[in-house]
């Protein structure tokens, strides 16, 4: 079944890569996706599940036991039954000390009960019932299958921060270059103390836009340490995932097995309705002590209480359920065809989202491309306006405005490239591959 392949293979190697030290290049997706699985608390539901099932199936096992049952009854009666008054005359005209039944009885008994044929009923209830633990563990699959998106999100977050950060000082260490060059002229009195001024905020707004940035990593570090069950400081110098595709595109989501662990206890239950109008055919035994017992005319002159027992076999068929059994099983294809439905449903929007994310890749594949070029000329035109300040052809703001410029260029290339590698994992995850 995939959805026991799904399940062991991320625990294996989940529990292999808990064994294994972090090593200095820091943590790929793949690792933070398996250190998340292994550390999420829903991962527990899977014993619990497995043990319950367990359980159920040792009850309905036990159905084939001897089932006994004890049980006393003390009454009194308006009436009991008699011999005729003539018969009761003449006996005791003859000596007989003739009491009648008592009307007031006693009786402990314990019977015993088992079955011999069933009609299949506990055999569908078992399969019923591994079936259900079944559902519950692929509807546990799909639910675990969600931290994939989560870790996603907070890792390519993390990437996109790093790069914006790398770009940030990159952009700190130009306008400082500009702002010595600025100072130089200041000192040889070729430049205003104005355009210095200009420089220097400027600077200034980078270094406070980086301390905003790092207090957005150190927050999406925090969030993915607790997914991970490991230290901050551990999530740090995260590996870029290549951007390879999906070695195939063949659907193989947890979702799927679902679906189909649902429909075959929908098939399950049908059988069970039908084991469920057979006849039952079992074994019967009864002991008591109690009076009166089953010699009741002899209990008519004593009423001493007495042991009596009886065995025999019987047979029962609880007809009533034909009354249900057609409509009951509509029920049940109607659950099948919602299921179906839900499938179908779920398939094309997949198939979409796939889509979307595919066309996406393209996308980001073209713009990359492009923006290598724009990088280019931006730093080009950059160190031009230098040249021009240089030798006042034009002011601080104009030459502001290019450094901008390039910058954010490289930032719309590196948030392209995050958002290529995003893409890919989403759909990678979309179709579980």
């Amino acid at each position: 079944m995939k959805q026991n392949r799904f399940r062991t293979m991320w625990v294996a190697v989940g529990m292999v890569f808990l064994s294994l030290p972090v090593g200095a290049q820091g943590l790929s997706l793949e690792e933070c996706q398996r250190l998340a699985w292994t550390n999420y608390p829903l991962l527990k539901k899977y014993n619990l599940i497995e043990q319950t099932t367990s359980y159920s199936i040792k009850n309905i096992n036990r159905g084939y036991l001897p089932q006994l049952s004890f049980n006393g009854q003390a009454s009194y009666q308006t009436d009991a039954a008699n011999l005729p008054d003539v018969l009761s005359d003449m006996l005791e005209s003859n000596g007989y000390d003739y009491k009648g039944l008592g009307k007031d009885q006693y009786k402990l008994a314990l019977d015993l009960n088992q079955v011999i044929w069933d009609g299949g009923n506990m055999e569908a209830q078992k399969k019923v019932t591994k079936l259900e633990g079944k559902v519950q563990t692929a509807q546990t699959d799909v639910d675990m299958y969600a931290i994939r998106e989560r870790v996603n999100e907070l890792f390519f977050g993390i990437l996109f921060i790093e790069d914006k950060i790398k770009l940030n000082q990159e952009l700190q260490t130009l306008l400082q270059d500009n702002c010595r060059k600025l100072e130089n002229r200041l000192a040889h009195g070729t430049a205003m103390k104005a355009d210095v001024n200009v420089m220097r905020a400027e600077y200034l707004k980078a270094k406070q836009d980086m301390t905003a940035l790092a207090s957005m990593k150190t927050s999406y570090q925090q969030m993915l340490a607790i997914f991970t069950g490991k230290e901050a400081s551990d999530i740090t110098n995260l590996q870029k995932p290549e951007a390879s595709m999906p070695a195939s595109h063949e659907n193989q989501r947890p979702e799927l097995n679902l679906f189909a662990a649902q429909m075959a206890k929908t098939d399950a239950q049908k059988k069970q309705f039908n084991a469920g109008i057979c006849p039952k055919l079992s074994l019967f035994a009864q002991g008591y002590y109690g009076y009166p017992g089953f010699d009741m005319f002899g209990d008519m002159f004593d009423h001493n209480l007495s042991l009596n027992g009886i065995v025999g076999v019987k047979f029962s068929w609880n007809i009533g359920r034909l009354y249900t059994h057609k409509n009951d099983k509509r029920k049940l294809d109607l659950a099948r065809r919602q299921i179906e439905t839900a499938q179908e449903a779920f398939l094309f929007n997949n198939s979409l989202e796939s889509t979307q994310e595919m066309q996406a890749i393209r996308q980001y594949r073209q713009m990359m491309e492009e923006d290598k070029d724009i990088i280019t000329l931006r730093t080009s035109i950059r160190q031009a306006a230098e040249s021009k300040l240089e030798h006042g052809v034009i002011n601080v703001n104009d030459l502001l405005q290019e450094i901008t410029r390039e910058n954010q260029a490289r930032i719309d290339h590196s948030t392209h490239e995050v958002e290529m590698l995003k893409n890919i994992y989403e759909l990678k995850n979309t179709i579980n591959q």
